[in-house]
This record gives C-alpha cells, sequence and structure tokens, in this order.
C-alpha cells in the first residue's frame, strides 16, 4: 500500500477516535481561519476547547489560557500558532497525555518536536488543514 494512502487511513481513524478537540490559538474573530474550521469542528460532532489566553469564551464554549489549565479529558490538540510554539505544546500534550498533535497548514515541527512526540507515542499530524482533511476522509 503506498504510504500516502496508509498516512490518509490513519487520519482517518484519528478523526474518527476522537471527540474532544483543543485548539490552541483559536480566535473569536469570525474572519481568522481558526474561528472558521472550529466552528466546522463543532458542526461535526465534535467538543472544541478553545486555548487563547487573551479570550474567555469562543464560539460558547469557555476559553483556557494554556492546555495544562484544561480539567478534562483531550483526545487532539489542533495548533494554530507559529512553527517555534510547536514544541512547547507537543511538551504539554505530553504532560497531559494527550495522544495526538494536528497542527494546521504551514505550522510546521522541528526535529525535536517531532522526536519527542514519536518518544512518548503522539500521533503528529503536520502541515495540514483539519478541516480539509475531514472534509476529504469523512464524507
Amino acid at each position: 500500500m503506498p504510504e500516502s494512502l496508509l498516512f490518509s487511513q490513519e487520519k482517518k481513524k484519528l478523526l474518527e477516535q476522537c471527540q474532544t478537540i483543543a485548539i490552541v490559538g483559536l480566535s473569536n474573530n469570525p474572519s481568522r481561519a481558526s474561528n472558521r474550521i472550529g466552528k466546522y469542528l463543532q458542526s461535526e460532532g465534535y467538543k472544541i476547547v478553545p486555548v487563547n489566553p487573551n479570550l474567555e469564551e469562543v464560539l460558547g464554549e469557555k476559553c483556557y489560557p494554556d492546555l495544562q489549565s484544561i480539567p478534562f479529558k483531550i483526545d487532539l490538540v489542533d495548533v494554530f500558532r507559529r512553527s517555534d510554539e510547536v514544541y512547547a505544546i507537543v511538551n504539554a500534550a505530553k504532560e497531559m497525555n494527550i495522544p495526538a498533535v494536528w497542527t494546521q497548514s504551514g505550522v510546521y515541527c522541528d526535529d525535536e518536536s517531532v522526536k519527542l512526540a514519536h518518544d512518548n507515542k503522539i500521533t503528529l499530524v503536520e502541515n495540514a488543514c483539519i478541516m480539509v482533511e475531514h472534509k476529504l476522509l469523512m464524507k
């Protein structure tokens, strides 16, 4: 089986299994991609958890200042932050036993982030829009 097909199957399995998605960098501005994608994920039945230290609520959900402040289980972290912030987010996911981190289009993982995720069995999806992938794989 071609590697790209296998990778698509892994992403599909991840999207099928997760229920609660923390969105790091979710904006309350409807013109921002993070807001549109958060709204889309809600409409598809996912529980979204906004992570933004500057906001109290986004899309009707309580906003948390960081991943470590979330008092319940998260299945996946969707990252709308700069690439140089990914390592800290993967590390927080490790500390909280979050099994998957997904970085949006244009957000890349450095070697240390990839190694940290691999060493801790965290599934890492890099530089891919979760909404585009969901539409392709789940419809």
